[in-house]
């Protein structure tokens, strides 16, 4: 991931644990190269949680950070019991909708999708 991807991925992640504030009061935020928060040897990208329960665990994936070793952290993720969110650009929506079935996890993964408009006059 180049600098201004990682750059846009951190800051994704902390927008999106401030707009899930509002439905999760535990929210762990693991931002590129820190793991700070685990859930059972793994540092996804956000760990949503209620009153210290994990309810789920959000990754949040750019344009060029989708390959083999991050879905095979998906696979991984999946079978934590909870509930795995993957945020993905919009455009990438049935590219990665193939993968996930070719992979088996189509069930076990819930998909969001993000896409960001610019409209200069």
């Amino acid at each position: 991931m180049d600098k201004k991807e990682q750059i846009f991925h951190d800051w994704m992640v902390e927008h999106l644990a401030e707009r899930l504030s509002r439905d999760f009061n535990d929210i762990k935020v693991n931002v590129t190269g820190m793991k700070k928060h685990e859930i059972k040897g793994y540092f996804p990208d956000l760990i949503l949680g209620n009153y210290g329960v994990t309810l789920a665990v959000m990754e949040v994936e750019t344009a060029h950070s989708i390959d083999p070793e991050k879905i095979s952290q998906w696979k991984s993720l999946s079978h934590l019991g909870v509930k795995l969110i993957i945020m993905i650009p919009k455009d990438l929506k049935s590219k990665v909708m193939d993968i996930l079935w070719k992979e088996a996890l189509v069930s076990k993964v819930s998909l969001g999708t993000y896409d960001i408009n610019i409209n200069i006059p």
